[in-house]
Parts: structure tokens; sequence; C-alpha cells
């Protein structure tokens, strides 16, 4: 007996990805279906970082397969392929980097560099190429951070190889200049600067770079926005008003130069008391999902207020590192996963880039 491939689809098209909310066969992630008779072969082809979830999803597919009638042997695999997304236009992608991600906030303390990496950590830990370029020139604080001291090597004299932390690759002009030398420099020489960060670093074929971008919504912030080639902006604020009023005029920002917003993460949602666990909305509650339905945005994620991540920040081992199985570190991880689905569903779906043609007598 021969099994149809008409009876593989309609089995695989039951088994919802519950990442993307879309069937594997309406969102094309089966590869390479073999028919040997009744046994089949094929490929699960995921469009984002997913290690941890492959054996899951084998499962699913296995068990889906097996309601087709005289099935047999059943061999099934299941991989990712991230692929680059256009940016915005006038601005080259750069060599060996698919997709920029930019963390950014209108204001500072709002814990924007502590989301970037641990976000930069979750999307390795799930089996991405991924690098951290700290554009932070005035405060830069990923070395901390990330543990990793010294200075990038230089093979030819004109470019840099990044540093590698904790699996991910990272750059930035605390690594270039004492720790507690101020870059007493202005607007231009900032950005030329960071444009030899992010141009002149030997990138080694990352499938993503995080961009922890400088505070604020000035000269500096607009011309990255402008120059640097970036895939989508991610906008980190706190539930407090003053933080979101800044946070608003970040993400409008982003919206000028034609950059995505991927959404918005929460820090300081709230505090539990670690001694007699009363919840305390420190500074104030529902801000961040008020901002994403004033804008039709995505609310990635919300996080506490919390020593730990703190302590594990400054001590050069983020929360996702330092404790992996904790309930922080998998609300980190939600919130790659959701930026990487996000950024692997714009990719497939570019009929909204096309102009409809219409044909009228004249």
């Amino acid at each position: 007996m021969t099994i149809e491939r008409q009876s593989i689809d309609a089995a695989l098209a039951s088994v919802v990805d519950p990442h993307t909310g879309r069937d594997l066969v309406a969102s094309k992630t089966i590869r390479h279906v073999t028919i040997d008779g009744a046994n089949v072969q094929l490929e699960v082809v995921l469009g984002y970082p997913s290690k941890s979830v492959h054996g899951a999803m084998r499962e699913r597919v296995e068990q889906a397969l097996a309601t087709v009638p005289g099935i047999g042997r059943v061999s099934v695999s299941v991989s990712q392929d991230i692929v680059a997304h256009a940016v915005q236009r006038g601005v080259k992608l750069l060599p060996n980097v698919k997709n920029i991600v930019a963390i950014a906030s209108g204001k500072g303390g709002v814990g924007k560099s502590t989301t970037a990496v641990n976000i930069a950590l979750a999307l390795a830990a799930e089996g991405a190429n991924v690098g951290v370029l700290d554009a932070d020139i005035y405060g830069p604080s990923q070395p901390t951070m990330l543990g990793v001291d010294g200075r990038p090597e230089s093979t030819d004299g004109q470019t840099m190889e990044p540093l590698v932390a904790h699996g991910v690759q990272v750059n930035s002009i605390g690594f270039l200049i004492e720790k507690d030398n101020p870059m007493v420099w202005r607007g231009p020489m900032v950005t030329s600067a960071l444009d030899q960060l992010l141009r002149q670093t030997n990138w080694h074929d990352l499938d993503y770079l995080i961009v922890d971008m400088p505070p604020g919504t000035g000269d500096i912030q607009l011309t990255l926005a402008q120059k640097v080639p970036v895939t989508g902006a991610v906008i980190v604020t706190t539930p407090q008003d003053i933080a979101l009023l800044d946070a608003r005029k970040g993400l409008k920002m982003f919206e000028k130069v034609d950059i995505p917003i991927l959404g918005i993460v929460e820090n300081m949602s709230v505090h539990i008391c670690s001694n007699c666990g009363h919840v305390e909305h420190i500074f104030g509650s529902g801000g961040g999902a008020a901002m994403c339905a004033d804008y039709g945005t995505t609310l990635l994620g919300s996080l506490p207020l919390s020593i730990g991540i703190r302590e594990q920040a400054d001590s050069g081992r983020p929360t996702v590192v330092a404790d992996p199985d904790g309930p922080v570190a998998a609300i980190y991880r939600d919130i790659a996963r959701k930026i990487a689905v996000t950024i692997a569903e714009k990719s497939r779906d570019m009929s909204s880039k096309f102009p409809s043609i219409v044909v009228q007598n004249t």
C-alpha cells in the first residue's frame, strides 16, 4: 500500500505550532517529504530558534502521522532555518548578519541593557548564532553584564574580532577605553564611533545582532536608526507614566524611519517582597499594555522588580545563564521567542510590500 501525499498533508494540517498559531502545512514548514510505499520521511523546518521544542514537535508530528490509515515506518527530523528579513529602504544589510534587532528606550534606567543581554542569551540558548553590539557609547554596560574583559584583536589592522561571552559574540566601546574614562564626545564623533564598531567588527555568521541602543530620541538615536540596517525594534519601559511618555517618543522615532516595532517589554512591573510575599506595583500597573493598545503593537512580556536580576547582571552572569530554569529566565526566553517568531513571520509574508495593480480602461 502506498500512502498518498494528500493524506500526509491532511494529518500535518492538524498540527499547530503554538508559537506561531499556524499549522505546519499553512506555514510551509514541511520539507523534503519522501514516500516509499507505506513509509514516510520528512523534515520540519522552523523559522525561529527553537532547539528546546524540537523533541516535542517531533512527537506531535509522529502522533499525527500515526493516524494515517496504512502508515508504516515514520522518520521525522526537526530543524531551524533563520533567514534575513528586509530592513528600511536605502540601507544595505551587513555581511554575515541576517537580522538586527534594536533594543531601545526613551529614558535611561528602565532596564534596557539588562533586557538586551538576556534576550541575546535566550536566543543563543535556542540554537541561534547571536551577537551583541553595545551602542551606548557614553555608558557601555555590556562588558560588565557579560563578564568579559580584554581588547578586540585585529588580524589586518582594519577590522576587529568580537569577543565571546556565554556563547555570544560582543563588541563595545567599553573594550577600547579605560573603565573610568568618560566619553566627552559630541554627537558626530559618537555616531562615527558606533558606525565603526558596527561595520568594522568581523561578526561571524550571525542570525541575530542585538543592538543595545543608547537611551533617548535625539540626533544620535535618529542617525543610528537611519544608518543601521534594522530588522525591527523592541521598546523597553516601566509602567511609570513618566517612563511611558519617553517610550512613546522612542516608538514614534522608529516609525518615522520605517523600522517595524516588534513589541514592548515592561520592566519592573511588580515587586514581590522576598520576606513576606507582599505584591506591590511600585511604578504603577498596566502602562505597557495601554501603550500597546494605543499603538497596535504587542506586549512581549512583563518582568518583576527583582534584586536577583540586578545581582546576576552585575556579576557578569545574566539571569538566562545564572538561573536558566528559573521563572524570570522563562519570561526572557518567551520574550525572545516572540521576537524571533515575529521576524520569521514577517520574512514569509511579503504580500503587503507589493502595490495593488489595478487595470482600468482609459
